[in-house]
């Protein structure tokens, strides 16, 4: 992960549960990760909405292109995107390598 894409130095998550992964064997990709996060964001949260995330294997991010508008900052946009549309849970898959933003839906 490069600066730019570290979430961890620059950003304040002090208002987030950040649950951190590192299953035995490595996620074999995006889709697996994401499973396991869906699976982890269910246990703390219940009912609940992927707000944004990233995979550095692709360096992709969603919402797609967020950190265009960071470029100079040090928190990347997904982050940004995350923190600021109410994400309350951060579940981040071996060492920044994935990482999800989620909110909880109240039904």
């Amino acid at each position: 992960m490069n600066d730019s894409q570290s979430c961890s130095l620059s950003a304040d998550l002090s208002a987030l549960t950040v649950e951190k992964l590192s299953p035995l064997s490595p996620c074999r990709d995006y889709l697996e990760a994401m499973q396991l996060a869906n699976e982890e964001a269910t246990h703390r949260l219940g009912e609940h909405m992927l707000l944004s995330w990233y995979d550095r294997d692709r360096n992709f991010e969603s919402p797609q292109h967020a950190s265009e508008c960071h470029a100079a900052s040090a928190v990347p946009g997904y982050v940004d995107y995350g923190i600021n549309h109410g994400a309350t849970l951060m579940v981040d898959i071996e060492e920044g390598r994935f990482v999800f933003f989620y909110f909880p839906l109240d039904l």
